[in-house]
């Protein structure tokens, strides 16, 4: 199993963070992971990217050019990382802030208006988390349990109280995608 990931948006929308916890994740299911930050000047409002492995075995290099998967909370980012993707992957839009639709016929295209959820739930800054765990739901490349163990890693301990409405969030994501049972 090996699972290249390319996460991308703008900072503060949580790409960082989405990247940081599939790695922990990882880590704790004793995966072989690696996670590749890269953002422009500005942390906040600029582009933001981060690449994630996971793999049943050491991780050779952190590279990732053709994602196997990759998730996208905007429209720059939608226009960079979607021809990237290998054929036969997956493409996660966030579709409330995406604006054009991918044509192609060769990956699997989940649309999630991630925002509009989030502001429906009550915190706009949960987005990131829905898609997160539409992404888990598909892909099973760890576990829910391992990103909210994972959660009290990546906030600091005075965000602690919102790891309950980050679960919420994965949650949400993994219904919008579940299997239904006929």
């Amino acid at each position: 199993m090996l699972e290249e990931i390319i996460i991308a948006g703008f900072g503060g929308q949580g790409v960082m963070s989405m990247g940081q916890l599939i790695a922990y994740a990882g880590m704790l299911e004793g995966k072989g992971v690696s996670w590749l930050p890269s953002y422009g000047p500005e942390q906040r409002g600029g582009t933001a990217n981060c690449a994630v492995v996971v793999s049943d075995e050491p991780v050779g290099s952190p590279l990732v050019t053709r994602p196997s998967t990759a998730i996208v909370l905007n429209n720059p980012s939608f226009d960079k990382f979607e021809p990237r993707v290998r054929p036969g992957g997956l493409l996660i839009v966030n579709s409330s802030l995406v604006v054009r639709a991918s044509e192609r016929k060769d990956i699997k295209i989940i649309d999630i208006a991630a925002t509009d959820m989030a502001n429906d739930l009550g915190n706009s800054r949960i987005a990131n988390m829905i898609l997160l765990g539409a992404f888990l739901e598909l892909t099973k490349i760890v576990t829910t349990d391992s990103i909210v163990e994972s959660l009290k890693k990546v906030l600091s301990a005075n965000k602690h109280h919102l790891i309950e409405v980050n679960k919420q969030a994965l949650q949400k994501g993994a219904s919008l995608v579940g299997i239904e049972i006929s």
